[in-house]
């Protein structure tokens, strides 16, 4: 796996994936090796990212089930439990996945559905408190136009927002294989973490997917390999 930049390269590994991918083991599982592998990737994003004054980390893989969403859910969630205020957005509006791992959390609205409507207040579709210092934004009702709204200024200015009000908000987001959406969500938020899975990932598309976030300005801060 070619490194992206030298600045945060990480490693989930996971023995067990089929037990374990779809879950929060920060929460589930505090002791596994994956739950510490997370919070050895929390370290580097806390010494290296949020203490320098970057509020924002958009979550990107070239292909799908790589485990990105996995990533985003337990990294967010072990940030909120050493006390920094976070929010974690789902902003796969294709095919989201968040909502799996937080279940009693309401879903019904919210990122295309405040996007869709100007009369709805961020205040509408944030979830406070899911855990202490974790906040989520759902993903919403699934919409015909996902690319346009992400384009939208009103994306821009609930990006603005989200920066203002949280110490880290961390954006969950669709594959680049399937559409541009990833790189417009990271090109707002400047900052980016490509996630990649053993033997699901290959170089070639990590480095297509780096080219394609720099030219778009993005900073690719670094990788985590999901070594399933």
């Amino acid at each position: 796996m070619a490194v992206m930049e030298d600045e945060m390269t990480d490693s989930v590994n996971n023995p067990d994936a089929e037990n374990t991918f779809d879950t929060l083991v920060v929460l589930d599982n505090p002791a596994s090796i994956e739950a510490e592998a997370i919070r050895g990737l929390r370290t580097r994003v806390m010494a290296r990212h949020v203490r320098e004054g970057r509020r924002a980390l958009t979550l990107c893989a070239a292909t799908a089930n790589v485990g990105c969403t996995f990533v985003a859910a337990n990294l967010a969630t072990a940030v909120a439990q050493i006390g920094i205020k976070t929010a974690l957005v789902d902003a796969d509006l294709r095919q989201p996945g968040v909502a799996h791992f937080f279940p009693e959390t309401d879903s019904s609205r919210g990122l295309a559905d405040y996007l869709s409507d100007p009369l709805m207040t961020i205040d509408d579709i944030i979830r406070p408190s899911v855990q202490p210092s974790l906040s989520i934004v759902p993903a919403g009702t699934l919409v015909a136009n996902p690319q346009e709204l992400l384009s939208s200024e009103r994306f821009k200015g609930f990006v603005d927002q989200m920066l203002r009000e949280f110490d880290l908000t961390i954006f969950d987001t669709t594959p680049s294989s399937s559409c541009t959406d990833a790189q417009r969500i990271a090109t707002v938020g400047v900052y980016s973490l490509i996630v990649a899975r053993r033997h699901k990932s290959f170089v070639k598309d990590i480095t297509t997917l780096t080219n394609l976030l720099r030219a778009d300005r993005s900073v690719v801060v670094g990788t985590v390999l999901n070594d399933f």
